[in-house]
């Protein structure tokens, strides 16, 4: 892609997010377009539907947060870096409930639309656990499918709305603290 091309598209979603974060997701593409000054053909040569543009914010999101999941196995805390990421998960999840559920309703099947990149972010969490592990600071009984399994709970509290996500996020940080660090 064009380094024209590429801003373009990266403008159009930045302003895409934006907008639907304040004006929720029936905001017209040309508004959008409008938005990110540029002409309504542009953004629909990148996006040629609603959907398109939403598949796009949430592979973007997903990428993003893989990177910042992946940036997190350098941090000198493995713990901290695994809580931070499963933080980001569930603030992630928090931010894109409303953009799933227009795709879902949309007959769009989002989970073959980001399968490789939730596998990179699955992956990113095990070196998190591991190293955490490793060091100490996460109790070894613990798998990454376990952890991705209680992290799916806390999602779908957020998605049915369903009790504190951050309580939730919290009861799930501490019990994967190693209990015999935790003592005095």
């Amino acid at each position: 892609m064009r380094s024209d091309a590429r801003r373009n598209r990266d403008r159009i979603l930045q302003v895409a997010r934006e907008a639907f974060a304040t004006d929720g997701l029936s905001i017209p593409l040309d508004e959008i377009a409008r938005r990110a000054h540029l002409g309504p053909g542009t953004l629909y040569r990148h996006f040629p539907t609603k959907e398109s543009l939403y598949e796009a914010i949430i592979l973007d999101h997903l990428h993003d947060l893989v990177d910042r999941t992946r940036e997190a196995l350098t941090a000198p805390d493995p713990a901290d870096a695994l809580f931070t990421a499963l933080g980001l998960v569930v603030a992630d999840a928090e931010a894109k409930g409303e953009i799933i559920d227009a795709l879902t309703g949309a007959n769009v099947d989002v989970q073959s639309k980001v399968a490789a990149r939730s596998a990179d972010l699955r992956d990113g969490i095990a070196l998190l656990l591991t190293r955490a592990q490793e060091q100490g600071g996460i109790r070894r009984d613990v798998g990454v499918g376990e952890v991705m399994a209680l992290l799916g709970g806390v999602i779908l509290a957020i998605r049915s709305r369903t009790g504190d996500p951050q309580r939730a996020l919290t009861i799930l940080r501490d019990g994967l603290r190693d209990p015999l660090r935790s003592q005095p």
